[in-house]
Parts: structure tokens; sequence; C-alpha cells
């Protein structure tokens, strides 16, 4: 009888709406795209997220925008948490559509500044403006694979317990007292 492996995308699926939602409010995507000579290019981007698509701005001298354009499949990943029972993530695997509707670029443009700026922003200015200058542009990052994990969805808050154990077990040690007796925390 063959062995399944067990992973935290079955035990603790985040799909559908709920991974939509994720990814809106997700402040980072990394996306590993390769060159031209077969080597890994790994970065952070911003992205947007409209209906069940997701957009990712890129300058046009950016080394993500020609392996975007180049039409070679690429990784990505959104994730968040610190210790078990935050860990949440989406791994993608899938290539790029560049956006050439102008009404999308434009709410593309709107949904961006919602969602890393705000009115009276110092950078924001700058920001968009260096877009203008840059060449900014948009692309769909089209998924052939999305698998998605959310150990929140699982995980238990502490609670008290009733067991009782022996005597020998005792409390964990956490250092000597000051009469010279260990003390329990």
């Amino acid at each position: 009888m063959a062995v399944r492996e067990i992973t935290a995308s079955m035990t603790a699926p985040l799909r559908g709406a709920k991974r939509w939602a994720y990814l809106s409010r997700a402040k980072t995507i990394r996306v590993a795209t390769t060159n031209d000579d077969g080597s890994i290019y790994l970065s952070p981007l911003w992205h947007v997220v409209e209906g069940e698509h997701l957009y990712i701005p890129v300058d046009a001298a950016s080394r993500h925008g020609a392996n975007f354009e180049s039409g070679r499949p690429l990784a990505a990943l959104v994730d968040a948490g610190d210790e078990f029972a935050t860990v949440a993530g989406v791994r993608i695997l899938g290539t790029t559509s560049l956006v050439e509707d102008p009404e999308l670029v434009e709410r593309l443009q709107d949904a961006l500044f919602e969602k890393y700026f705000h009115v009276g922003h110092p950078y924001a200015e700058a920001y968009f403006e260096f877009g203008e200058f840059a060449g900014r542009r948009f692309f769909e990052l089209v998924p052939d694979k999305m698998i998605g994990w959310d150990s929140r969805e699982t995980t238990m808050p502490q609670s008290p317990e009733s067991r009782v154990l022996p005597d020998a077990v005792g409390d964990r040690l956490v250092g000597p007292s000051t009469n010279g007796t260990s003390q329990s925390s």
C-alpha cells in the first residue's frame, strides 16, 4: 500500500473566495521568473486583485517585465505568519499576459493607490510619476495551478486543562529561586 504524504494544503486548504480575499489583502507577492540564460530572478513585488484576477505592475526596464513578455512560466508565492498558528499562503504556477485595455489599467492604478497609499501620502505622487516615466505596465498573472494553505483555520487557541499529573512530573523548572530551591512558572 502506497503511503500518501499529507501537506498543509490538504489539512488546511485555502481555496475559492477565501483565497482571493487573502490575495487581495496581502501586500507582497514573491515572483520567480526565468531569465534568457536559464537563471532564476526572484524578487518581491506589489500586486492588486480585481475579481479573481491578479495583476502585477512592473516598469518597462525591469528584468521581470522582460521575463513576463517572454512567455516563460513563473512561480509566485504570497505568504504570511511567524508561527504554526498564523501560517498561511498561496503558491502560484503560471504565466503572464500584458494588460492592454486602458480602462482596466486605470482601474488597476486606482486599486494600487487604494492598497498601498492614501490621500496625502508623501510618496504616492513620486511613485506614480516615476511609473509614467519608466513605462510602468500591468501584467495579469495567469495561474496554471494555485495551492493555498491556512493554518489559522485549524489551530485551536490555548485553554486550561484538567489533567492531573503524578507529583513527580511537576511543571517546567524556570530556574533557581532566591531561597536556593527551584521555582515553577
